[in-house]
């Protein structure tokens, strides 16, 4: 496994995350204590150091059992976890939604079932929509200067949002907004319209939950494997368009021609896009199926074929923007030297 220094910060993380939203039964679906144990030291094994989890992932379940699996090697891992949806399905509306009483009152309940004095990076986890940024940020710091966590990060918030909270956290002199989490992968490319050019911008360390999107990529839907289909009810993405179709025959296609599974090419790609994959396994066989995708390497060919093949319209602006680049260059265009940083 290698590691990569996460955004603007000195953190080294491994180039795979450990999403443990499969950690417990809370939900009715998932893994055993024993299960989760191996999938956590088949993880570790393999040098990866970043857990994500969150006070909602099996109602609690999955922040005790890590409690109990970092016992011994706690400060050798980074360890985030995330608040808004509450631990409960009876949390209730003050210990719900982004308000720094639930964000307090949330953090406090997360560092006693993890059974640490502190959280690496704190996710918020999606917006609920009422919470103004600004008391976000001044929550996140007051607890980053409490010493209750180290770094903080927006999950699932528009891009206009995680700019304004960058741009106020840095004019005010709060502690930065250091990430952001964000789903992508071959089946929701919507992240490149807004967020990652402006991650890219503000240098935020980038995190993509389900680069496998939701199990479709790897093919077993189409082989009639229910998966999260039958335990949860529900599954994130159906092959329900013309785009999904060839993306799955894409990756398929790459698969059997390179001799790895579906699942580790949707992987690859999104390591390749620069983007930092969660993965998610509920079995150890996953766990170790989605490891091996560090060791593809994915050919420039192979990379437009997946591309092309999942290709989604930018839309307004960006399409304009680009049309209009020969005269924004004043004609010169092929003579100018690209810039190798995103412009803020």
């Amino acid at each position: 496994m290698r590691y990569r220094i996460f955004g603007n910060t000195g953190l080294r993380v491994s180039s795979l995350a450990l999403g443990t939203g499969n950690f417990g039964k809370g939900w009715g679906y998932g893994a055993d204590l024993d299960e989760a144990r191996r999938i956590y030291d088949g993880y570790r094994e393999a040098g990866g150091n970043f857990i994500d989890t969150a006070d909602q992932y099996q109602f609690g379940q999955s922040e005790s059992m890590l409690g109990d699996f970092m016992a011994t090697e706690r400060d050798e891992v980074v360890l985030a976890t995330k608040f808004s949806l509450g631990d409960s399905p009876g949390a209730g509306v003050l210990r719900s939604g982004n308000s720094r009483k639930a964000m307090r009152s949330s953090v406090e309940a997360s560092l006693k079932r993890l059974k640490t004095d502190h959280i690496d990076l704190l996710w918020v986890h999606m917006p609920d929509g009422v919470t103004p940024i600004d008391e976000i940020v001044r929550g996140l710091d007051d607890l980053i200067r409490a010493g209750k966590v180290l770094y903080s990060g927006l999950s699932n918030f528009p891009a206009w949002r995680v700019a304004t909270a960058a741009t106020l956290a840095e004019l005010r002199g709060w502690s930065a907004i250091s990430a952001v989490q964000l789903e992508h992968s071959l089946v929701e490319r919507s992240a490149e319209r807004e967020l990652l050019p402006m991650a890219a911008a503000f240098n935020l360390g980038t995190v993509g939950w389900s680069p496998l999107g939701g199990g479709l990529l790897t093919g077993k839907y189409r082989k009639g494997e229910t998966g999260r289909a039958q335990g949860l009810g529900a599954v994130i993405h159906d092959e329900d368009s013309e785009r999904k179709t060839s993306t799955v025959d894409a990756v398929l296609a790459i698969a059997e021609e390179t001799g790895h599974t579906p699942g580790q090419i949707a992987i690859a790609w999104v390591l390749a896009k620069g983007t930092l994959p969660i993965i998610g396994p509920r079995t150890p066989e996953q766990m170790a199926d989605n490891l091996a995708s560090v060791e593809v390497q994915l050919t420039a060919d192979q990379l437009a074929q997946l591309d092309a093949a999942s290709a989604m319209p930018l839309g307004f602006p960006h399409d304009k923007v680009a049309a209009s680049a020969p005269s924004l260059a004043g004609g010169k265009a092929d003579l100018i030297d690209a810039m190798n940083r995103a412009v803020r």
